[in-house]
């Protein structure tokens, strides 16, 4: 290897290096700038019970469902979607969900929130 190949070769490895820098500080700045995901300090101020399906209840069916919430900064909730639990369970939790009402934040969030229904 010639000494001119080798300098070429090492400014092309340190260029690499730069770019690399570069990328990560971009992707720092990108983070930093986006808003703090405040979903696990908005506190529930009203919850209402769901309305336990009928079939599920002649069916026995128990158990828990969660249920994402997107909840606006006047801490209503602007929509509600299962992401896991029984299918039956599912649109009666979603429901109840959709009138709980969280503390007031600066924005919009997503709060994942557990729904369980119990036969008694």
């Amino acid at each position: 290897m010639t000494k001119d190949s080798f300098e070429k070769s090492a400014f092309g490895l340190r260029r690499v290096v730069v770019r690399l820098f570069q990328a990560a500080a971009l992707a720092l700045l990108m983070t930093m700038a986006m808003p703090a995901r405040a979903a696990d300090d908005r506190a529930v101020k009203t919850r209402v019970a769901p309305i336990y399906p009928e079939i599920a209840r002649r069916m026995r069916i128990a158990g828990s469902v969660n249920i994402e919430a997107t909840v606006a900064p006047d801490g209503t909730v602007s929509s509600a979607k299962a992401i896991s639990g029984n299918k039956i369970l599912a649109p009666a939790a979603e429901d109840a969900v959709r009138k709980w009402k969280f503390a007031a934040g600066s924005a919009i969030s997503k709060v994942v929130v557990e729904v369980d229904f119990a036969m008694n």
